[in-house]
């Protein structure tokens, strides 16, 4: 009896956890799951909507703020296209310097150039890096917004 009685409690809890679960998880459910919104919308069209302004028409809020997104989109496209631009400037500019440090001198042993070469390429490797670092720095941040 003493077995019974511990899975039935046992069961009965699992049982309420999951009810739990549930009713959290439908209560973070957006509402459109339950209602396609159509009187909310048709309710809004007309003008009718809590704030409402009786001055302007209906609507002319909406166009306002889908002209600010709008410019705030294009700016921040603006922006991260002058920051790939000066990415990709940088870039340029450490390949070009690093393929003229890496070419022998004239005056070079070969021991002496073949040290610079580690040097340069250690040096080069650690620049790579802090660009690319930029690189996802950007990406990140355009990911934020």
């Amino acid at each position: 009896m003493n077995c019974m009685l511990k899975k039935t409690i046992i069961y009965s809890m699992l049982g309420l956890m999951q009810v739990g679960m549930f009713s959290s998880v439908a209560a973070a459910a957006p509402v459109s799951l339950y209602n396609d919104n159509s009187q909310q919308i048709s309710y809004l069209s007309r003008g009718h909507g809590p704030d409402r302004d009786h001055r302007r028409g209906p609507g002319r809020d909406d166009r306002r703020d889908h002209d600010r997104r709008e410019r705030e989109r294009r700016e921040q496209e603006r922006r991260e296209q002058e920051r790939r631009r000066i990415h990709n400037e940088r870039k340029r500019i450490e390949n070009e310097r690093h393929e003229r440090e890496m070419r022998r001198r004239a005056h070079e042993s070969r021991k002496e150039w073949r040290e610079r070469q580690e040097r340069e390429k250690q040096r080069h490797d650690r620049e790579m890096r802090t660009i690319a670092a930029l690189l996802i720095g950007i990406a990140i941040g355009s990911a934020n917004n």
